[in-house]
């Protein structure tokens, strides 16, 4: 899915464009017991509970590309009967009103969700009659092309709110707050099938999760049966690892310089593309290339790649290049320096010792307090 595909979803969570049919959901404590259950039709809701039911939904469409979006496709085996696809495809096509797949849905997820407290199980059933599209992209509401049937599942932490002093009107006093138990933004979440191309792919699931470097591995291998993706953070260190093995002793400031802003030239250039920017290894390899990395240091490139990521990764270039931030670092010392003005950075050797050297372009400030560059007095007389 791309993001033109997620912003058409998310505009069906109003009103006025609603395509959910039914919401189920499914209480659970912090002992993993059930302890109440919800199963309704939407549209019956009161429009304030509507509401923010829809703030959860958007949000479990949110977020970035590789990190806590993910397009996630099934293998063959899980389509097979008894396999967890099949087990989706099951619940999604009896519109949630079957009681027995719910809650061995709900048994699936207790079983696999790790989470340490309260939290709410939400389900949904949609059916989304999909318009047609004129040429210049414009929707035709009299020229459905399919429908999409589809379900969606956040799972929400519930948390007790905040303990403090409230106003009780009644008796005009200030007193304890009474607390309760508030539902908050979801932890993750599914939908199922894909919406690839402005229609189902049930081969695909896009998966949500809120920490990006926390994907709950457990619950992608086991409740989905999907291949486990390299997490955000996993990803720009394994990069890290790629370009340190493969350049050795010979790893560099300019080299590195150079792979970074070929690297951030290259997410400028896409940047308008409909699906973000990912690199394989033979990209990668490709970009070191670029970047004066020699021939012979290469050749152990496939290796180290394999090891460091995986043979069949794929890296988001976003989750290892910030193309607006450059930051050298020491022990001791941060340097960042606007990315286009790296080149006021050099290391040379002066006195024996490897040092870093900033050209000073304009004033110098220390402390909030514009000061004069040059030699201290002391020594200019020595």
């Amino acid at each position: 899915m791309i993001k033109k595909e997620i912003s058409e979803l998310k505009r069906l969570f109003t009103p006025s464009n609603c395509a959910i049919s039914r919401i189920c959901g499914c209480y659970v404590d912090g002992e993993k017991d059930k302890k109440t259950r919800i199963k309704e039709a939407f549209l019956s809701l009161p429009e304030e509970d509507m509401f923010k039911y829809f703030e959860i939904f958007r949000k479990c469409l949110s977020g970035s590309f590789g990190k806590n979006l993910l397009n996630l496709d099934f293998p063959l085996d899980s389509e097979k009967e008894g396999g967890t696809q099949e087990f989706l495809l099951q619940l999604r096509n009896s519109q949630l009103k079957d009681d027995e797949l719910l809650n061995t849905f709900y048994d699936r997820i207790i079983e696999t969700y790790e989470y340490t407290g309260n939290y709410l199980i939400l389900v949904i059933h949609g059916i989304y009659d999909i318009p047609g599209k004129t040429s210049d992209g414009l929707d035709m509401d009299d020229a459905s092309e399919e429908v999409y049937n589809h379900i969606l599942c956040c799972i929400c932490p519930v948390e007790l709110s905040k303990p403090g002093l409230s106003y009780h009107e009644l008796d005009n006093t200030f007193g304890n707050r009474v607390r309760d138990w508030v539902v908050g933004m979801p932890d993750l979440g599914f939908l199922f099938p894909a919406f690839n191309d402005r229609s189902t792919d049930l081969h695909s699931t896009l998966y949500y999760s809120k920490n990006a470097n926390d994907l709950h591995d457990v619950f992608i291998d086991q409740m989905l049966g999907c291949p486990l993706p390299l997490a955000a953070g996993i990803q720009k260190e394994s990069f890290q690892a790629i370009i340190a093995e493969t350049l050795g002793a010979d790893c560099d400031y300019e080299t590195v310089k150079a792979i970074h802003e070929n690297l951030a030239e290259m997410v400028e250039e896409s940047k308008d593309a409909p699906e973000p920017l990912v690199l394989d290894k033979y990209q990668v390899k490709s970009l070191l290339a670029d970047s004066g990395v020699e021939e012979e240091q290469l050749q152990e490139f496939d290796k180290h790649f394999d090891e460091a990521a995986g043979e069949k990764a794929e890296i988001y270039a976003a989750n290892i290049v910030n193309p607006r931030s450059f930051e050298v670092k020491t022990a001791d010392v941060i340097i960042k320096v606007s990315p286009d003005r790296a080149d006021l950075v050099e290391t040379r050797e002066i006195d024996g010792r490897p040092c870093l050297v900033i050209a000073i372009d304009g004033g110098v400030e220390v402390n909030g307090i514009m000061v004069k560059p040059g030699n201290h007095p002391e020594t200019e007389r020595e």
